[in-house]
């Protein structure tokens, strides 16, 4: 594997290279950092780059990776990579922004237990990424920090809020990164910049020392090459019980097969209503893949599924106001943000306290229809996950407000939550994974939605899939 491909090289693919002294922190570290200060310019994926503190974790790394009776002091998959974090993560002595002028200056004292847990699997961090403004948005169009751009088109988007962990990862800037996913903040950079973004069951990660957007609807997870290496990732960064370690061993020992016949669901409605042709077609040729590797497709009716928006939007809008408020910035600083995430904020404070409780409410109400559909450890349910696309269009143009499907003119930042908005709603894990390109060479994403606590029969079924395509092999021409 020579310098031009190890950018590019999944952390299941370094392990043994490092391991086996064939290749070490230090170099793998050194190499993403002369990526980084090449291309960092052209993308502006990262807002602050730690490379003293990734060199000196590389060479901690190294040298416990090297002593004598290694096997003692080696922590795992993660020992010795380099991976990012998005800004919203705390990091003891290193500024964290949460894309914002509000906090541009601000250093946390401590890490967020998620860096904590990376720390302890040695992992090298190499610096904080841009996203949109406290992760309110699906653009990373930041009005401080400057705009993300998609390394498969440096004049379109990358999706968002966590849109510079999944470009750096796209073009070869970092093995994985730490996001955030509230609407879909994880899946919808993932699908247009053509990685794997994980967005675990809730609470599966902690989040304490994350900035929140809504504290219920926020989800902790990765962005990674492959879906083993999110597998990887997530099995350090997970809160641990017996059940969650036993999985992440049955996934690792298992993956790609699984125990019984494979029932996967395509609904009806909602997912597939007002989607780009050639999306629908890319997408749809996934999901029949899956009947080629052996698995049953149901089509399947979600009778309540598409009334999630109004009451998620619900809570967001609530409990975002809440958070701000409650930290003195918002409305006493509310000129120090950018336009769209002012004006969210703004309609925050109209949510009548009646509506935000009947919301959650409603959480418990809808998913017992939706739930059951899906096979997990307390569902009972009949079928084993969803199959969705993540977003209904390719990356738009950057500045774009409105794109058109179906030559109907709709809101972009609607069309990206929208497929995306259920999982977080009802709790979820959800995936996207690459799932082929367009016309144009623009990656599409195919999403799937698992049930309550299957987060490793979720990851092992879109390996499945992974496996048996090689779309997450390419990567942008952004040298």
């Amino acid at each position: 594997m020579n310098d031009a491909d190890l950018p590019f090289a999944s952390i299941e693919q370094l392990v043994p290279l490092i391991q086996k002294k064939k290749i070490s922190p230090v170099e793998l570290t050194k190499l993403i950092l002369r990526r980084i200060e090449r291309l960092n310019p052209k993308l502006n994926a990262y807002i602050t780059v730690t490379a003293d503190l990734a060199l000196k974790q590389a060479r901690t790394a190294e040298a416990e990776i090297a002593a004598p009776r290694s096997r003692t002091n080696y922590r795992g998959p993660l020992h010795g990579i380099p991976i990012s974090l998005k800004d919203n993560i705390y990091t003891a002595g290193i500024r964290t922004t949460a894309g914002s002028k509000i906090l541009a200056n601000f250093v946390p004292k401590e890490d967020a237990t998620v860096v904590k847990l990376l720390r302890q699997a040695g992992a090298v961090i190499l610096g904080k990424m841009n996203l949109h403004e406290f992760a309110y948005g699906v653009t990373s169009n930041n009005p401080h920090f400057g705009p993300v751009r998609n390394p498969w088109d440096r004049s379109r988007i990358p999706g968002g809020s966590s849109g510079g962990s999944a470009a750096a990862l796209a073009a070869g800037l970092c093995y994985a990164s730490i996001g955030t996913d509230t609407g879909g903040s994880i899946r919808i950079p993932a699908a247009l910049c053509g990685v794997v973004g994980f967005k675990p069951q809730y609470d599966r990660v902690p989040a304490n020392g994350v900035v929140p957007l809504s504290a219920s609807l926020d989800h902790v997870g990765p962005l990674a090459r492959t879906t083993a290496d999110a597998a990887l990732v997530f099995g350090e960064i997970m809160k641990e019980t017996e059940t969650s370690r036993r999985s992440f061993k049955d996934f690792r020992q298992f993956r790609g097969k699984l125990s019984k016949p494979l029932r996967l669901g395509i609904p009806t409605d909602y997912f597939w209503e007002q989607i780009d042709a050639e999306v629908c077609t890319i997408v749809m040729q996934a999901c029949r893949r899956f009947e080629q590797l052996g698995a049953s497709i149901e089509e399947i009716a979600l009778p309540n599924v598409h009334r999630c928006a109004d009451p998620s939007t619900t809570i967001a809008l609530a409990e975002a106001r809440a958070y701000h408020e409650q930290e003195g910035w918002y409305p006493a600083r509310a000129t120090d943000y950018g336009e769209d995430v002012r004006q969210r904020l703004d309609m925050g404070g109209n949510i009548r306290a009646v509506d935000y409780i009947a919301s959650e409410n409603l959480r418990s109400t809808w998913v017992s229809d939706f739930n059951p559909l899906i096979s997990g450890k307390h569902s009972g349910g009949k079928l084993d996950a969803l199959l969705v696309p993540t977003v209904p269009l390719v990356a738009p143009p950057i500045g774009a407000e409105k794109v058109f499907i179906g030559g109907k003119s709709v809101s972009l930042r609607a069309e990206l939550i929208r497929l995306n908005r259920p999982a977080n709603y009802f709790q979820m894990p959800a995936i996207s994974i690459p799932c082929g390109f367009t016309s144009a060479g623009l990656p599409v994403g195919l999403q799937l939605i698992g049930g309550a606590f299957s987060d490793f029969t979720l990851l092992r079924i879109a390996h499945l899939y992974e496996v048996a395509h090689d779309w997450h092999l390419r990567h942008p021409p952004v040298d």
